[in-house]
């Protein structure tokens, strides 16, 4: 059983190779590696103009706490505004994510993920769960990018990891206060949640950094930039620039987009917060569309808990007729249940069927893949 997060992708390496040359400013056609003959009609888009809108959440607002709760209950994700993260450190983030993804892609490969690795360039890992390639590229940073970025800029990498650790930071403070805008919708408080520390700071959480870059493609109909999936995470807090392309699964309806909001940032709900929250709060089910003329950029905050915490249902969640639904697992325990089964992951750590009525959702929605 992995012990680190490290370990856990380790135990399951992805062979990625085949893509690693592939520049795509200099594609005129989409290449047949590419070509996902379905990925817009598996389930249909609504309407942009209709009235399912994804909430946007003013921090600062009296009635924020209640706000969260509802939009993890009936969504699974929510935009923030007033959350804290200064104008100018999106800028700085959003300019060195540019500044890496337009490299010269040889440049590039001096920074690859290996196979068995979690940090550095390359492709998104779930593209093993696929027969076809995504219209995208990564660069994924847990703990220090000092190692990657000597290789990328070897006389400035200095600029590109100063402002990676000072994002991290917030980022890392904005999680905490999320996490308990969440729970705290619950009724849940610091006493509740041991792992969180004796101040309730979550002292010892994970996170890791996701810059993901979606060129322009040239038939974005027949393209995915990020296949559907849900996150192993607590949550997820994602930067994204002025252009649409995130769109997350709603329940009777389709696909829904989720358009950039100036200066706010997405969060979504992670695999771990509905195991938490015994399926109250739905892992939401997203991906990424790319388009023809622009080039899109999204920054991923993925946080999760210390690396030996047990995350199962709180206790004060349970009652005789809504047992605990998921027995305990760990974060790296869970990220090696997903790299082998995906989509299909929190089905495999549930203990039990939906008694008198209650219904996980996330069961509805889930995905087979493979």
């Amino acid at each position: 059983m992995p012990s680190r997060i490290s370990d856990a992708f380790r135990a399951y390496p992805v062979d990625l190779q085949s893509n690693k040359h592939l520049d795509f400013s200099s594609l005129r056609e989409l290449p047949d590696s590419h070509a996902w003959p379905s990925s817009r009609d598996d389930y249909p888009s609504s309407d942009p103009c209709s009235s399912e809108l994804v909430p946007v959440i003013d921090l600062n607002d009296p009635n924020a706490l209640a706000l969260v709760g509802h939009a993890c209950k009936t969504w699974g994700i929510f935009q923030v505004t007033n959350h804290g993260i200064s104008k100018s450190l999106l800028g700085n983030m959003e300019s060195r994510a540019r500044s890496l993804f337009s490299l010269p892609v040889q440049q590039k490969l001096k920074a690859a993920r290996s196979p068995e690795g979690i940090s550095g360039y390359g492709v998104a890992r779930i593209s093993s769960f696929f027969p076809k390639l995504m219209w995208s590229e990564g660069f994924t940073i847990v703990g220090s990018p000092l190692e990657h970025a000597r290789q990328l800029w070897p006389q400035e990498y200095n600029k590109f990891c100063d402002v990676v650790e000072e994002y991290e930071k917030e980022l890392n403070r904005l999680a905490a206060k999320l996490m308990w805008l969440t729970l705290g919708a619950l009724g849940i408080v610091k006493e509740d949640v041991k792992w969180a520390g004796p101040k309730g700071d979550f002292k010892g959480a994970n996170g890791a950094l996701q810059l993901n870059s979606y060129p322009a493609c040239p038939d974005p109909d027949r393209a995915m930039g990020l296949a559907a999936h849900t996150d192993s995470t607590l949550l997820t807090i994602l930067y994204q620039d002025s252009t649409s392309g995130l769109q997350v699964r709603r329940e009777g309806v389709g696909w829904v987009t989720v358009p950039p909001v100036p200066g706010a940032l997405v969060i979504n709900v992670g695999d771990l917060l509905h195991i938490l929250s015994n399926g109250s709060y739905q892992s939401v089910l997203h991906r990424a569309i790319v388009n023809r003329s622009s080039h899109r950029l999204s920054i991923a905050y993925l946080y999760g808990p210390p690396s030996s915490a047990q995350i199962s249902p709180l206790s004060k969640l349970l009652e005789p007729n809504h047992p605990p639904l998921y027995r305990p697992v760990t974060w790296p325990e869970y990220l090696g249940t997903k790299a082998k089964h995906f989509n299909e992951a929190l089905s495999s750590v549930r203990l039990c069927a939906p008694l008198n009525g209650f219904v996980d959702m996330n069961d509805l929605n889930r995905v087979k893949v493979g």
